[in-house]
């Protein structure tokens, strides 16, 4: 990997729950062509815009599920009801932050563990 792929999946559900457009536009950066100084600076620039949107219920979300998503199947059955619960109820994004960070921290999958979301403990 790359210092640039790592910079991006350091960050990846950090600019998520910021900003989708932002999110959408690093996937796209990192297609197709070799990396250049051109991309390197607009990886950059994109971090640095996407840490001044603040998050919404909406991005925040969407974090939370692809998050979730490296649970699903490890999960005990008490856990999954948990989420289930705070996924549903929008005013417990908080409590929904902390339950996803002591998951990380029970289960250690290791591309969360080496994660912004996780490193900051949250958005």
């Amino acid at each position: 990997m790359t210092g640039a792929q790592e910079t991006w999946a350091y960050h990846k559900y950090w600019v998520m729950g910021h900003s989708q457009a932002h999110y959408n536009a690093l996937r796209l950066l990192f297609k197709g062509d070799a990396w250049s100084a051109e991309k390197e600076s607009e990886l950059h620039r994109l971090l640095a815009e996407a840490g001044t949107i603040a998050p919404t219920g909406a991005t925040q979300r969407t974090a939370f599920q692809h998050m979730w998503g490296y649970f699903k199947k490890i999960a005990n059955e008490e856990e999954r009801e948990a989420y289930k619960e705070m996924i549903a109820d929008e005013a417990s994004y908080a409590d929904l932050t902390e339950f996803l960070v002591q998951m990380i921290t029970n289960y250690q999958p290791k591309y969360l563990v080496n994660s912004k979301f996780y490193e900051d403990e949250g958005f």
